[in-house]
């Protein structure tokens, strides 16, 4: 049960460590020292709900609907694209972050963005339910629980040490010039999920 754990925690990785919108948000979040516990738990705890689904056998429901497909990658796409919009303002302006100063945000915006950019963001699903389910059929019962397990391990491991990575890296941030990079590449970051999600929908 080990080694499916391991290959469930390996899967996990992979698939969560590549750069997203998610990765984007949470590390920028805590670089700002902004809610840097409560964001990353918000992501760990909706992919591990998701990788339950995909483990149990949704992942090939929801798959199989086009509606529910169309409607999550649209929503998605113009959420991405209106958050990376901001990013770009943000970087216009400019800006720096003394080693002791905390972004100002209240609590609920942070959820509420959080909750925003892992749920309407249909590589979460793609990721999480869809192909993390469809590995997980492979292994007889109880080895797709184990495998879920390693996968929602490497969730918890990778988006709290992002953050609190990000948080360790705000003094590089006191210079302007820093920010500004930092939130050019989030909005680029944005942008091109939100065109490849588009792109997948439309096939142009």
């Amino acid at each position: 049960m080990l080694l499916t754990f391991l290959k469930g925690f390996g899967a996990g990785s992979g698939l969560i460590i590549a750069i997203g919108a998610q990765n984007a948000f949470v590390l920028s979040h805590g670089v700002r020292k902004n809610h840097y516990i409560i964001i990353p738990l918000i992501c760990a705890v909706c992919d591990t709900l998701l990788i339950i689904l995909g483990i149990t056998g949704m992942g090939t429901l929801i798959a199989s609907s086009k509606s529910l497909s169309l409607i999550a990658g649209i929503g998605g796409a113009g959420f991405l694209f209106i958050y990376g919009i901001g990013s770009f303002r943000s970087a216009i302006k400019g800006g720096g972050l003394s080693v002791n100063q905390k972004a100002e945000s209240s609590l609920k915006a942070a959820v509420l963005t959080t909750l925003a950019v892992t749920l309407l963001n249909p590589h979460v699903y793609l990721d999480t339910v869809i192909l993390l389910g469809s590995i997980s059929s492979q292994f007889k019962q109880p080895g797709h629980i184990f495998f879920g397990a390693g996968a929602v391990t490497a969730s918890f491991i990778w988006f709290f040490s992002l953050s609190i990575g990000g948080k360790m890296l705000a003094p590089l941030f006191i210079k302007e010039s820093s920010w500004r990079i930092l939130d050019t590449l989030v909005g680029i970051t944005m942008w091109v999920i939100a065109l490849s999600v588009l792109k997948g929908l439309f096939a142009f």
